[in-house]
């Protein structure tokens, strides 16, 4: 027996009705996104979606989500919500505001990057990402290429940032990600984003793709669903 069939024997995910309470369960506990978690009522204006953008870029580095999340509510808290007043902050401010959320280990580097990718926001999109959008015209590849412009924002920022804007931006969805796709076949569910998203309304795939990063990212969330059952 595979690691995943294993899973989805414990979970009684092997059917359509386990697997759907297995989905409901998961976001009963873990269905909350990183935005709403940071404190990012996302829509499709400016600010929340420079926002998220600044959260995607900290939570690509090889540090604890907490973390991250933490450090994006301190940049914003000190007033760099939008991209010109990232861009206007001083390199130490932006040090200083990454420390007060415990954002150490990359925090001068991370400065740096920050610093940079405002400017490029500004530049390119007139600090607008929704231009961005119009730039991609539809095409979620032609949007995660133009993300990966953004300094600070390889690959795997790109995948978070799709992920959570899907919320807003609906031609991404349905967007999970190598990440939430690993925690799918944690728990015996089918690593396919079609698949994924109809086990649940179409307003709640974003949530379901953070419960998932989440799965992937604490084995102990697999076990605590088995127990549920």
């Amino acid at each position: 027996m595979t690691a995943a069939s294993g899973a989805r024997a414990r979970s009684g995910g092997g059917g359509h009705g386990g697997r759907q309470r297995t989905v409901r369960d998961l976001l009963d506990a873990h269905g909350r996104t990183y935005a709403a978690e940071a404190g990012i009522r996302l829509r499709d204006t400016p600010q929340p979606l420079y926002r998220l953008l600044v959260l995607s870029c900290l939570l690509s580095a090889r540090i604890q989500a907490p973390i991250a999340v933490a450090a994006a509510r301190a940049l914003n808290d000190a007033g760099m919500r939008d991209a010109r007043r990232m861009e206007s902050a001083t390199w130490q401010q932006r040090v200083d505001a990454l420390g007060e959320g415990g954002y150490r280990r990359y925090d001068e580097r991370t400065a740096t990057q920050l610093g940079d990718a405002a400017r490029l926001v500004l530049d390119k999109y007139g600090g607008d990402l929704r231009r961005l959008r119009e730039a991609a015209d539809g095409d979620p590849e032609a949007l995660r290429r133009l993300l990966r412009e953004v300094p600070g924002l390889g690959p795997a920022g790109a995948d978070i940032f799709l992920r959570e804007v899907q919320a807003v931006w609906p031609e991404v969805a349905p967007h999970f990600g190598a990440k939430a796709l690993q925690g799918a076949e944690r728990l015996g569910l089918p690593p396919d984003p079609a698949a994924l998203a109809g086990l649940v309304a179409e307003g709640e795939v974003t949530a379901l793709a953070a419960a998932l990063v989440r799965a992937a990212l604490d084995r102990h969330i697999a076990a605590e669903l088995r127990d549920q059952d």
